[in-house]
Order: structure tokens, then C-alpha cells, then sequence
């Protein structure tokens, strides 16, 4: 009976739950110093002058630097962003947000770190600051004169004013996608150590090799002499899959220093320079004939990419990827513009593009069943992509792999009890509540893996008859080591407890992508799978000889810790066993995979929110919150339910509570946990959890990704249940995060 599919525990919770886990912050090496920022305290200004000579002469500081002492070529933007906009390794001239490092002071303890900073005297002679995006178009306040313009990357289409005019009925709407902050429990932290020309950095990454690529470039330095290593990670959602200045600076200071350096931010400077989230203007028109077919669907959107543009810019991309969601829509305009703001840069957060794609389309589609006097559940039935048409090349050029929509719908309804709720809602309605309820519907369909790459593994059976899986992706919380030691007992037939993982040690694993974008397990899994399923071919050749048997008759059981014939218990050869005799005969059990699938999978499912409004306070309450996912072939339910809850916690957060904050001068006013409004349990219903299963045909373990699915279907089923609860009074569109003001507001006519 194959382990997979079953709820097996996480093998990474007795630690984390006795003697905790070990994180960069824990970290010690004999004669380390430590590290801090000066950031800048507005938002746009050209620096006069640093005077830091009263932090240098301070006892135990070891140096302080400033970009006047940064042998460094300037850190690069993308390829597809205007080169003019490269952002320097400190602050070269001006600054450009709250938050930006002036300078990096290296001391024997964090006490003389923070001393030493408050005795640089910076000059600043402040610019105009632009903070809204839509502002930012207007080039009126230039953060980078040299470029001449705030737009760092644009996909332009023609858009036609004849698009809707075989359209019966066409609605439109502006939504905002607010900005986010990952707010991690880790915070950003590295342990740079030079051993010679040899670096060992530690770090708090998603990515470890492209962390090791990036330091080793930028010091001008050989790959192979840069061991990055990962120890626990305390959280990411996508923002510590970048590569940031002010880690790669650690190893540069370790070098001037000659001495490990390491530097651990607190939160107010996480919250100002850990990359945020979103950020996302939008403008949907969505055009359909009498019967509620819809025929043609627009969205333009502005991207705030924040001070310099990072990879935030580029998630428009991944917004038109998924831009028509789960609907056949036969025309789709879509254009956007990423411009630059006296901002925190803007980076991936969980979902990234996709959440907004789906919140466009599921607010359109529920304003246009608004507009037709149709239920919208009924709406999606009608423009559902058939079930049999898969795969479904969309209008934007995405090949989704399979899925039925409606399926997942139908069986949302019917859990939740959809007909009772509208009965609850009508006698709410009929009685003038003051707490009315709202529901709202979400189906969404979402790209994993989208920006398509590989994967590396390899996995070999030890001389004590155990197993060591290596891996190129890297765990921050998702269940890996429990994930892929199934994987590989389940193909060789032993016991999880007897199976290492290894990841996040460039040393060790000769190559990786990382983790982000739910690739892990529908690519690293699947190298794993296939790597397992080599040395089992091979060990079951070394075991047939040994047992005078064929190949193909050897089984591998836990039971015995090994292998023997199929049907006969007795006699049986030990892993140990089949290690030495594969090493007499000169034989390697090991095999390495980099599974590289013909194309991203896409995750899809259907969620309903229940909300209770107070029509005179404007409280948001949420009642219920029903989730339907269906991400192929599922590994491990428990793990899977994991990822979905917190999922549904961020996009419930979105929704209702979180936004980063700034004043018309570019100040931060939400630099803390104080003013952010991090989501919390005691917040949260209990969630209802169900699950659908269509395998995908483009990995051999028909996995989709699941880690982001749960935001991308929670954030428009809340947003569209607070519009629901109040569309009788009139209300048309609250905006997010639907705060009592906000909803108040809304009601008053003033949204």
C-alpha cells in the first residue's frame, strides 16, 4: 500500500515544538561582529553630505560605510525594466523611500551598532515625493531625471472602441489591489565568514543558489568558492525570493572587516525595506449579451513597482496570464504600466500577479450579475470553460492543463447549503437588520510554476542502508522534509524515519531554482519521484543477483528494511546489504534528476464567504468562509490543508484588515505591528475545507501547486460577500480592506 495520498504528520514539528528551530538570528562564530543600517528618513531628497566621523571614533565600531566606500559595480535592474533605474548599493546622491540604506556601520555588539548610527549626520535637501502610481504617470515629480519618465515597464495594447459593441449590457469598475507587507516572523537576516577567498554566507532565502549566483558576481568572486547555507526559515511568502543590497553588503563588510559580520533587522526596518506586496491598480470593463454570456473582457492596470523596480514589476504578466480566470471569454484587451514611487520596492507576495487577476475578474463578474438582475452563481455556470475542452488554450495565451470548473462550484453550493443562506439573507433584509448579511462567490483558476524552470534532485542510498534525498528547493514553513521523504519511501519501500533530507547548502546540492510560485512539489517533487524510482530500478538489479531472481520480481518492503522476491517474504536482502554489495560490484546507488515539465499547472476551485455587516458602525464580521480546491493528486492531505488555511488567512487579511500606509510626503504609517493590522486567529472563523482532484498530465505525480491558492480564491469571495451585504441599500463597490470607515463610508454614498 503506497504511503502517498495519506495524512501523514509533519516530521519538521517535534523540533519546532520542543527545542525550536535554528534560525540566522541564533547563529554564532568566534569573533563575529555585528552589522546595522542607517536608512533614510524621507522619502525623496538628495543627500549634501554624510559626516559620520564621531561613529567612526567610536570604540569597538569597526567601520562605517557609505557608498563613497563601496567598491561594488552598481546592483543592475531586470532586463525588461528601464536600465536607467538600477538601484546602487547604498544611497548614491539621493534617496528615494523611507527605509533606503545611507549607511552600513559594523561594530563588536548590536548596542554600539545602534550607538554608532545615531551619530551619522546625514543633510538631506528634499524633493517632491509622488506616492499614488496613478500620480507617478504624470511624470510631474521624476525619481530618475536621467530616465525622463516614472515607467519602468509597460505592455501596451490597442484598445479599441469598438471592442464591447456586440455587447448587450457592459459594466465597468475600478478596484485597487492594496499594497501589502509579508510580515514574516523572521525577519531578514545574513552571517557573512571568509575563510581566505572562500565565503560561507548564511541567510534567510528561498532561494539559495540565486542568493549564492548573486553574492558571488557581485564580489567578483567564483561560484564554487560561495557556500550559501539556509538554516530554518521563518516565513517568506515570496519576498525573500529577491536577493537585497543589504545582504550582499554583510559579505562585502565581513571582507573589509576581516571578520564574520552578521546583521539581523528589526521590525520597523523590515516593515520599510523587506520588499512589499501588490500595489495594483485596475480598471475592468466587461461587456455580455442578453442571457449573460460574456463576450468581451478589459483590464488596465497600473503597477506601483515602489522606489526601484524589483520583480514587482513584472507581475502584470502574471495578471494577463490569468486575466479571463476560469471563464471562456472569446475577447480579452489587456494593457498595464509599471511606474515608480517614493516607495518600499515592490516584490512577489503570495500569488503574485494572480491574486489581483482573480480579483478583477470575480468583481467584474459579480458587478455584472448585479447589473442583469442575475444570481451569481448562475452567471459562472454560463461561462464556465467546458470540462471536455481541456487543455483550454485562453485568449491571453495560457494553456491551462485540466480542470472542471463547475464541478467545484456545484459542490461548493451544495456544502455550504447556498439556497439557505439566500433565504437567511432575504428575511434579514425583509426584517431591516441592522447586521445584514453578505455572501460572496470566488471560482478561480491560477498559474503555478508560471515563470517556467527546473528542478534538481538526488537521491542515494547510504552504506547503513538509509537514504539521503538532496533537493534544490527550499522549506520555509511548507513540509518539505515530510513531502519528499514520502516520495522516496514510497519507491523504495523504506521507512521515512530512515531517509535525510538535504536543502537549503549550496555545498551539498549541486544545483537549485528554489521555492516560490507552489512549484515545489509539481518539479522538485516530481525530480525526487523520478530520481527514487532510478535507484530503486538500479538496487532491484543488485538485489536479483543476490537473491537469484529476476529484476522485475524484486520487491522493496519496509517490513524487512529491504527487498525480496514478490510473494515470498523469505528470503530477503537488507538495504545495508544491498549498499555493500552494489559498492563490491563497483555499482553507485544513487540518481540525480532535473525535471523540467512541458508547461506550468493550474490550480483551480471555488470559495464562499459569509460575512455579517453592521449597516450603522460599518463592522465587517466574517461568519463562514467554504473552500473548494482541487491541485491534482494530492501527496499528503494534511500538508495540503495547511497551505490552503493560511492561505485563506492572508487573502481573509487582504480583504478585511491589512494595507501599507503612506502619508502625502511619503512617510510610513504603518512601520509597525502596532499600525499594520496583521491578521490574527482569534480574527478567523473556522475554516471549511473540502478538496476536488484532477490530476495534471505535465509531471508524473499529476500535482498542482497548492501553497498559493487559498489567497487567490478567499480575497474576491470577502470582497464581493461586504458589496453582497449591502447592494439592497444601493452600494455598488467597497473598497479593500473594507474597514468599519471604509464600509461606512460606502454606505453614506461617499466611497
Amino acid at each position: 500500500m503506497s504511503i502517498l495520498g495519506n495524512r501523514v504528520l509533519r516530521r519538521e514539528d517535534p523540533k519546532l515544538l520542543t527545542s525550536g528551530g535554528t534560525y540566522v538570528g541564533d547563529l554564532a562564530l568566534p569573533g563575529m561582529a555585528h552589522a546595522g543600517y542607517l536608512t533614510s528618513n524621507v522619502a525623496h531628497a538628495r543627500i549634501v553630505s554624510i559626516d559620520a566621523t564621531a561613529a567612526r571614533e567610536l570604540p569597538g565600531v569597526l567601520a562605517v560605510l557609505t557608498a563613497a566606500e563601496i567598491d561594488l559595480s552598481p546592483m543592475a535592474a531586470g532586463r525588461t525594466f528601464n536600465q536607467a533605474m538600477g538601484r546602487p548599493w547604498l544611497a548614491t546622491g539621493t534617496v528615494r523611500f523611507v527605509g533606503e540604506p545611507v549607511a552600513l556601520v559594523v561594530a563588536e555588539s548590536p548596542a554600539l551598532v545602534e550607538d554608532a548610527l545615531e551619530l551619522i549626520e546625514v543633510d538631506y535637501d528634499p524633493l517632491p515625493a509622488v506616492v499614488d502610481p496613478a500620480e507617478a504617470l504624470g511624470d510631474l515629480t521624476l525619481l530618475f531625471p536621467e530616465a525622463g519618465t516614472n515607467v519602468a515597464f509597460r505592455m501596451d495594447a490597442p484598445l479599441s472602441d469598438e471592442f464591447f459593441s456586440a455587447c448587450e449590457v457592459v459594466v465597468s469598475g475600478e478596484l485597487v489591489n492594496q499594497r501589502l507587507a509579508p510580515g514574516s516572523l523572521e525577519v531578514r537576516s545574513a552571517l557573512a565568514s571568509w575563510e581566505g577567498e572562500e565565503l560561507l554566507f548564511q541567510v534567510s532565502s528561498q532561494v539559495p543558489h540565486t542568493h549564492r549566483d548573486v553574492v558571488a558576481k557581485s564580489l567578483a568572486v567564483e561560484a564554487g568558492k560561495v557556500r550559501v547555507m539556509v538554516p530554518d526559515v521563518g516565513g517568506g511568502f515570496g519576498a525573500k525570493a529577491s536577493v537585497y543590497p543589504e545582504e550582499v553588503l554583510i559579505a562585502y563588510a565581513a571582507r573589509v572587516v576581516g571578520r564574520p559580520v552578521k546583521w539581523v533587522e528589526n521590525r520597523s526596518v523590515s516593515m520599510t525595506g523587506l520588499g512589499h506586496g501588490r500595489g495594483q491598480l485596475q480598471r475592468f470593463t466587461i461587456g455580455a449579451d442578453k442571457d449573460g454570456k460574456v463576450l468581451a473582457y478589459r483590464l488596465e492596470v497600473v503597477q506601483d513597482s515602489g522606489a526601484y523596480p524589483m520583480v514587482g514589476s513584472f507581475l502584470p504578466f502574471l495578471t494577463k496570464m490569468m486575466a479571463t480566470g476560469v471563464y471562456a471569454i472569446p475577447a480579452c484587451e489587456f494593457s498595464s504600466l509599471s511606474v515608480v514611487t517614493n516607495t518600499t520596492p515592490v516584490v512577489s507576495y503570495r500569488g503574485a500577479g494572480r491574486p489581483e487577476a482573480t480579483a478583477a475578474i470575480e468583481r467584474a463578474m459579480d458587478a455584472l450579475a448585479d447589473e442583469m438582475g442575475i444570481d451569481p452563481a448562475e452567471l459562472r455556470r454560463r461561462n464556465f470553460i467546458p470540462a471536455g475542452e481541456f487543455p483550454y488554450m485562453t485568449v491571453t495565451g495560457s494553456s491551462y492543463d485540466s480542470g472542471d470548473y463547475g464541478r467545484d462550484l456545484e459542490q461548493l453550493l451544495e456544502v455550504a447549503d447556498y439556497e439557505g443562506l439566500l433565504s437567511a439573507q432575504r428575511a434579514r433584509r425583509a426584517e431591516g437588520s441592522q447586521r445584514q448579511l453578505g455572501i460572496g462567490l470566488s471560482t478561480y483558476v491560477e498559474v503555478t510554476n508560471g515563470v517556467m524552470s527546473p528542478e534538481f534532485a538526488r537521491v542515494e542510498v547510504l552504506p547503513d542502508g538509509g537514504a539521503r534525498v538532496f533537493t534544490g528547493v527550499a522549506p520555509q514553513g511548507q513540509g518539505h522534509d515530510t513531502s519528499w521523504s514520502m516520495l522516496a519511501s514510497d519507491a523504495l519501500g523504506m521507512e521515512m524515519s530512515r531517509i535525510e533530507v538535504v536543502h537549503g547548502d549550496t555545498a551539498r546540492v549541486a544545483r537549485g531554482v528554489g521555492t516560490y510560485g507552489s512549484r515545489s512539489l509539481q518539479v522538485g517533487g516530481s525530480a525526487i519521484h523520478l530520481a527514487s524510482l532510478e535507484v530503486a530500478k538500479i538496487a532491484a538489479a543488485v538485489a536479483a543477483d543476490h537473491l537469484e531472481a529476476d529484476p522485475a520480481d524484486i520487491v522493496f518492503d519496509a517490513a524487512v528494511d529491504g527487498a525480496h522476491v514478490a510473494g515470498a517474504p523469505e528470503p530477503f536482502v537488507t538495504w545495508a546489504q544491498i549498499a555493500g554489495l552494489a559498492a563490491s560490484k563497483g555499482v553507485e546507488l544513487a540518481a540525480e534528476n532535473d525535471f523540467n515539465p512541458e508547461g506550468p499547472t493550474y490550480p483551480f476551485g471555488a470559495h464562499l464567504a459569509v460575512v455579517e455587516v453592521d449597516t450603522e458602525t460599518g463592522e465587517v464580521r466574517l461568519v463562514r468562509l467554504v473552500a473548494v480546491d482541487d491541485a491534482g493528486t494530492i501527496l499528503n492531505p494534511m500538508l495540503a490543508e495547511g497551505q490552503i488555511h493560511g492561505g485563506l488567512a492572508q487573502g481573509i487579511a487582504q480583504a478585511l484588515y491589512e494595507q501599507v500606509r503612506y502619508d502625502e510626503l511619503g512617510n510610513p504609517l504603518t512601520a509597525n505591528f502596532a499600525d499594520y493590522h496583521l491578521v490574527s486567529a482569534d480574527t478567523m472563523p473556522s475554516f471549511e475545507v473540502h478538496h476536488t482532484a484532477t490530476p495534471t498530465p505535465r509531471n508524473p505525480l499529476g500535482a498542482k501547486g497548492i501553497g498559493e491558492s487559498g489567497t487567490i480564491g478567499s480575497v474576491p469571495a470577502v470582497w464581493n460577500a461586504v458589496v453582497d451585504a449591502l447592494s439592497h441599500l444601493g452600494v455598488r463597490t467597497v473598497p479593500i480592506p473594507a474597514t468599519p470607515e471604509t464600509v461606512w463610508r460606502a454606505i453614506q454614498g461617499r466611497s
